[in-house]
C-alpha cells in the first residue's frame, strides 16, 4: 500500500489520495491566482499607459464630425422639403392654368358650335329664300313665255 509523510504526518491508502487531491487542487488554485494576478498587473500597466487625452481628442473630432453630419443631413432634409413645397406650388399653379385653358377651350368650342349652328341655319334660310325667288322668277318667266307663245299662236303675223 502507498504511504507518504507530509508535515510530520503519515498518510496511507485512501487518505493519501485525498491529501494528494487536496494538494493538487491547492497547487492549481495557487497557479490560477498567480496567473490572474499577472494578467491584472499587465492590464494595470496597459491602463496606466492609455493616453486619455488622445482618446478625448479623438472623441471630440468624432463628435464634431457627427454634429456636422447631422447639420448637413438637416440642411438636406430642409432643402428637400422646400423643393417639394415649391414643386407642389408649381403643380397647383399648372393645374389651375390647365383648368383655365380647358374651360377657355370648352367655352370657345361651345361658341364655335353655336356659331356653326347659327351659320347653318342662316345658310338654310338663305338657300330657302333663294329657292323661293328662283321659283317665283321661273314662274314669271314661264308665264311670260306662255303668254308670248300664245300670242304668237293666236296671231302669227302680229309683231
Amino acid at each position: 500500500m502507498a504511504e507518504f509523510e507530509f508535515a510530520g504526518m503519515t498518510f496511507k491508502g485512501g487518505k493519501a489520495a485525498i491529501v494528494f487531491t487536496a494538494l493538487s487542487t491547492l497547487g492549481g488554485a495557487s497557479w490560477a491566482v498567480f496567473e490572474f494576478y499577472a494578467d491584472y498587473m499587465n492590464m494595470k500597466e496597459i491602463v496606466e499607459n492609455i493616453d486619455v487625452g488622445a482618446i478625448d481628442a479623438r472623441n471630440a473630432v468624432i463628435e464634431t464630425k457627427l454634429d456636422e453630419a447631422i447639420d448637413y443631413t438637416r440642411d438636406i432634409k430642409n432643402s428637400l422639403k422646400d423643393d417639394i413645397t415649391r414643386i407642389e406650388r408649381v403643380s397647383d399653379a399648372t393645374s389651375g392654368r390647365v383648368k383655365d385653358i380647358q374651360n377657355d377651350i370648352d367655352t370657345r368650342l361651345r361658341e364655335v358650335s353655336d356659331l356653326s349652328r347659327e351659320t347653318e341655319k342662316d345658310v338654310r334660310d338663305t338657300m330657302g329664300d333663294l329657292e323661293d325667288r328662283i321659283e317665283t322668277k321661273m314662274d314669271k318667266l314661264e308665264t311670260s313665255l306662255e303668254d308670248k307663245l300664245q300670242k304668237a299662236l293666236d296671231n302669227p303675223l302680229a309683231d
